[in-house]
């Protein structure tokens, strides 16, 4: 369900020759070049690609309801979102709460994944298949989902 970034990284996410997926943000090393690429270096290059991007910070998310809540908070979801899987899929399948305009893909960085899928196993498993399920859906429009996790 997850693998690593393929060769060139984000710029192959951003151009398309990356297939949507979820994907292992390298933790130290460059993605495509000599520099590293910090979690606002990934929204700001998303951003000129025209992908509308988001970070999640899992920092301190140690179960459902907590990254439910930071779903909630940094995604800023509406105000319907009933902070459950069920929600967390409807939002994610449902963008249009993500502002308004046409993007060439939607990027979402989860920062600290590993940390949260220590804390709570069971729920980053689940959390992982509604992101998966989420990319998917998307996969086959003009602006598909990716996931990196951070």
């Amino acid at each position: 369900m997850t693998r690593p970034l393929p060769a060139p990284g984000l710029p192959g996410i951003l151009n398309g020759s990356i297939p949507p997926g979820i994907y292992h943000l390298p933790p130290t090393e460059a993605l495509t070049d000599a520099r590293t690429d910090a979690p606002t270096d990934v929204m700001a290059r998303a951003a000129e690609a025209d992908w509308r991007g988001a970070r999640l910070r899992l920092t301190g998310v140690h179960d459902k309801a907590a990254f439910l809540d930071r779903c909630a908070t940094d995604l800023e979801f509406p105000e319907w979102f009933g902070r459950n899987w069920d929600a967390l899929a409807d939002c994610l399948t449902d963008l249009s709460w993500w502002g308004s305009g046409k993007f060439r893909g939607y990027l979402l960085l989860a920062e600290d994944w590993e940390t949260f899928r220590k804390a709570a196993p069971g729920d980053a498993r689940t959390a992982e298949a509604v992101l998966h399920d989420a990319v998917e859906y998307w996969a086959s429009t003009d602006s598909p989902l990716v996931v990196l996790l951070g």
